[in-house]
């Protein structure tokens, strides 16, 4: 299964009008979890991922899409902190996967 289709998946979107936007969440959140795990640019268009950076980054396309409008967006939109519990579940599942460097 594409990282498409697992964030299609996790959205529970079923059409394909939003693809070429979905792609481009993909490609934002992944330049994401490569930068925070300080990991050269590409390394995972050539490796595989690790299962928690996917979730992570499955997670950060999924809210990008449902908050496109600049608001909370999806289930949580009527709860502020919504966003940002999204941002400290990503990134405690990034580091998990991160390269600790001195």
């Amino acid at each position: 299964m594409t990282l498409l289709e697992k964030v299609k998946a996790n959205l529970i979107l079923e059409h394909s009008a939003d693809d070429e936007l979905l792609q481009n969440f993909i490609a934002a959140a992944v330049n994401y979890a490569e930068s925070f795990q300080h990991i050269p640019a590409g390394t995972y268009m050539e490796q595989t991922i690790p299962p928690t950076t996917e979730q992570a980054i499955i997670m950060i396309a999924s809210h990008f899409f449902e908050s496109r409008d600049g608001s909370t967006g999806g289930f949580f939109a009527d709860n502020v902190q919504a966003g940002q519990q999204v941002w400290n579940t990503v990134n405690m599942l990034l580091r998990l996967d991160k390269e600790w460097k001195a």
